[in-house]
């Protein structure tokens, strides 16, 4: 495909960067801690934590995880919410010489235990609010060193701060019984003891094992490389260039990361680019509980807020909103799914900051393309790839598609996964022979190489012979003022096959299915208006914020 996206680049940013500046991420962290060391990396419950103390804590864990002799690329399981261990422990992994594993600590015993046994997991830090669910599957996986994190470890005022994060979870520490584990602090302390003993990995050695949602089957663990995740960091800091600069000269990046961190978009996008780039990162332990995170944001003056749709959808129509100072926001990054047009406007609308909407997945590391970040509107679009990326939107035999004509999107790039773990077969079925992956996303692209998203295969709809596509239904009720979250799914019909039928949460209470089916009247051609509407108070969501179509299909 003609790179037509390269003269549409946003000035400043070049077509081709040097991803190869760092070895491995154990580099980029040593880099960091020496250079930033006495800038605050994170700040969590109003606490801070500097840079030299992050170095110092995961030396000390490092070393611990090393005295359990374990082998080098050994996987190491970190099952935790966004408290200040996470990041610690993410180095320690690493600088030890061993695997990242992230793990959503809401899975369920199920969910865990085909993680751990896919993965090989031979140790897990997890944090003592879910132990319960480890101590559920010990018996099946292979995982024997246990490491538990409380809330207050790493912050001092133990009791004060397990009763804070309480208060952001939403529940007690459930009863569990796992013998032999050991207390995140105990670990710090024999690892102190013993000293880190530094590796070098290689570029092409294996760092994270990054588990897709399972929506196309079973959870796969994509492999991302050193060198997929230096790159992803290198080519997000370029892009993000443009509209950093608008802060002011001195002034510490400060980024509010409420994304998980076990979501690659949270991993790569907050905590490593954030050590790139010597930012703060404040830490958001469940952003559900908007009320909480209000009150945390209320004391800081931010720049960068990376979120889902639903996440700025929930901010923004939230009474609280207007206790947080939004003046200093710079960068505000849509990913994980379509930012929908109506949260879009609204968002503009209460601070000023555009969503310049991304794409990627947890096998790109996870950024592949992104608007350009000065942009001052909503395009609806996904954007260009990224420098040193390519697409490429193909058919179902695998050829390029005309101008115009919506395909499967495929990229190539050093952010491109290395493959499935110990899947060869769905590692083949999803890329080309020319290295191209395949993401089951169909979309098209204009004249100016803008792309833009059509939908997921698996989602399009057939009505009588006509593709609908689920996005496009969700967007355009998106914008009636009625309308808070809405999706759209298919559903059997005797007579066109399929027909759409749309979940709907009420922004107002007097919002009518007669005045539903007006607006979609005159919005939608009429194979593509909903047979079917039902009213709901919430619709299923992943941890990540995702509305689970698959869960509506299945009612």
């Amino acid at each position: 495909m003609e790179k037509t996206w390269l003269a549409h680049y946003p000035a400043g940013v070049p077509a081709t960067i040097d991803v190869d500046v760092y070895p491995s991420l154990v580099a980029l962290l040593d880099e960091a801690y020496a250079r930033h060391a006495a800038r605050v990396a994170y700040r969590y419950l109003g606490r801070s934590m500097r840079y030299a103390e992050v170095d110092a804590l995961s030396a000390a864990f490092g070393a611990y995880l090393q005295s359990l002799g374990l082998a080098r690329g050994d996987r190491v399981a970190l099952m935790l919410p966004n408290v200040p261990q996470y990041p610690v422990a993410i180095a320690a992994v690493l600088r030890a010489g061993y695997v990242v594993v992230n793990v959503n600590p809401l899975y369920t015993p199920r969910e865990l235990e085909h993680q751990l046994r896919d993965s090989g997991a031979q140790a897990i830090v997890v944090l003592e609010n879910f132990a319960h669910t480890f101590e559920a599957v010990r018996a099946q996986v292979p995982t024997r060193h246990v490491i538990i994190a409380a809330a207050g470890d790493l912050l001092g005022l133990k009791g004060l701060l397990v009763n804070g994060v309480v208060r952001h979870l939403r529940q007690a520490v459930p009863a569990y019984r796992l013998d032999g584990a050991v207390r995140f602090n105990a670990a710090l302390a024999r690892g102190r003891a013993r000293g880190l003993q530094p590796v070098a990995p290689a570029p092409d050695d294996l760092a994270v094992l990054q588990y897709t949602g399972g929506t196309t089957g079973v959870s796969k663990g994509a492999m991302l490389l050193h060198r997929n995740l230096v790159a992803n960091v290198l080519q997000s800091e370029c892009w993000y260039g443009p509209a950093l600069k608008k802060i002011p000269a001195g002034e510490q990046l400060t980024v509010v990361c409420a994304l998980p961190i076990y979501h690659v978009f949270g991993f790569t996008c907050c905590i490593m680019l954030g050590l790139r780039m010597g930012a703060c990162n404040i830490l958001i332990a469940n952003p559900r509980d908007l009320p909480a995170m209000f009150k945390d944001l209320a004391r800081e003056r931010f720049h960068s807020f990376p979120a889902v749709n639903t996440l700025f959808n929930a901010i923004a129509n939230h009474p609280g909103f207007a206790s947080v100072n939004w003046r200093h926001l710079v960068l505000s990054v849509g990913g994980g799914t379509a930012v929908q047009s109506g949260t879009a406007a609204l968002w503009l609308e209460k601070t000023g900051c555009p969503i310049v909407e991304g794409y990627g997945l947890s096998e790109t590391s996870p950024s592949a393309a992104c608007n350009a970040v000065d942009s001052t509107a909503y395009s609806g679009a996904i954007g260009m790839p990224l420098p040193n990326t390519e697409f490429a939107l193909l058919d179902d035999a695998g050829r390029e598609v005309g101008p115009g004509q919506p395909g499967e999107i495929a990229i190539r790039g050093p952010q491109v996964t290395a493959g499935y773990w110990q899947r060869p077969d769905e590692t083949a079925k999803s890329m080309t022979a020319d290295g191209y992956f395949r993401t089951g996303d169909i979309g098209v692209v204009d004249a100016r190489g803008q792309f833009r998203i059509v939908d997921r295969k698996k989602d399009m709809i057939l009505v009588s012979g006509f593709n609908v596509y689920p996005t496009e239904i969700e967007d355009v009720l998106s914008r009636h003022p009625g309308v808070l979250e809405c999706a759209a799914v298919g559903v059997p019909d005797a007579k066109t096959g399929e027909s759409v039928k749309l979940y709907v949460v009420r922004k107002d209470p007097g919002l009518t299915e007669a005045a539903l089916r007006a607006y979609c009247e005159a919005e939608l051609a009429a194979y593509k208006r909903p047979r079917a509407i039902e009213f709901r108070d919430e619709l299923p969501k992943s941890n990540v914020g995702k509305i689970l179509r698959r869960e509506l299909r299945a009612g």
